[in-house]
């Protein structure tokens, strides 16, 4: 019994499993910009509906955070602030870390959420934590510009280094994203993942300056530090926005790890991208 080949034309891919360590095949994420575009906005617009406050959850998360801090750190612990107000002194951390702390639990329960779109049709499974990750920026911007108000309150000019300012906000994203690839696909295996999330994301935070400074630190423990990638993006907003000590080598050690975070992440979510629609 003899069987006939399939004929292939020109508008036929065949999807094949890949083995071992595979291609980043970053190209893709261009040619499905589309859908990107898509899930990222679809993020953005389900993650407040049927909410009474809507996008004011993106304030008030970090504005009630920065209460409690001023209150038990500022105020009965005496945490020194670099000279600089303690309320928004925490508020300028708390900036960033609520951006990376929102797009780390997003995205490590992003595949799993999206189950049946997986199991359906074939697209770069990088688009759905990525866009997740994209999704909380809006977030940022508007808790932004509470941060600008506060700083006219508070009479602070920002200095010439807030030109800096996007690159330590990309430093924050590519530490989530890097972790976030890492989580995500290790939830896909390991459903455990979910509930040790929370955790991990409330110790990262105490291990991060946020609720103190790293000069706390002589040197070279200071530069060691940084190896944790939100200490850089932590202290370089307090130094580009209100002025306080520069973090010196912390940059380039904390901007070495995230981009070691996401390569990494990158070549683990790609090769076990292969099982995702069979285990999810």
């Amino acid at each position: 019994m003899s069987s006939t080949p399939i004929e292939q034309d020109e508008w036929t891919s065949v999807i094949l499993p890949s083995k071992g360590w595979v291609a980043l095949k970053l190209y893709e994420l261009w040619e499905y910009r589309d859908l990107l575009f898509f899930l990222t906005w679809r993020d953005i617009s389900v993650r407040y509906k049927q909410t009474v406050l809507g996008a004011a959850w993106a304030v008030i998360q970090p504005l009630f955070s920065m209460v409690i801090f001023s209150v038990f750190f500022g105020g009965l612990a005496q945490m020194p602030s670099d000279g600089v107000p303690y309320p928004i002194f925490s508020y300028a951390a708390l900036l960033p870390w609520t951006f990376f702390a929102n797009a780390l639990s997003n995205a490590s329960n992003s595949l799993v959420g999206n189950a049946n779109l997986i199991s359906k049709v074939y697209f770069p499974r990088l688009i759905i934590p990525i866009s997740n990750v994209l999704g909380g920026l809006v977030d940022f911007a508007i808790a932004f510009i509470v941060l600008l108000i506060m700083m006219l309150v508070f009479r602070i000019v920002p200095t010439m280094a807030i030109i800096l300012l996007p690159f330590f906000l990309l430093l924050a994203l590519i530490t989530a994203l890097g972790v976030g690839l890492w989580l995500s696909a290790l939830n896909v295996q390991y459903r455990d993942i979910r509930y040790a999330v929370p955790f991990l994301v409330q110790a990262l935070m105490f291990a991060s300056p946020v609720v103190y400074s790293s000069t706390l630190l002589e040197e070279p423990w200071r530069t060691l530090y940084g190896i944790n990638p939100m200490v850089g993006v932590i202290e370089g907003f307090r130094w580009a926005l209100l002025g306080t000590t520069p973090p010196g080598p912390i940059i380039f050690v904390s901007a070495l790890a995230a981009c070691l975070l996401l390569v990494s992440g990158l070549f683990y979510f790609r090769r076990m991208e292969k099982n995702f629609a069979d285990v999810v």
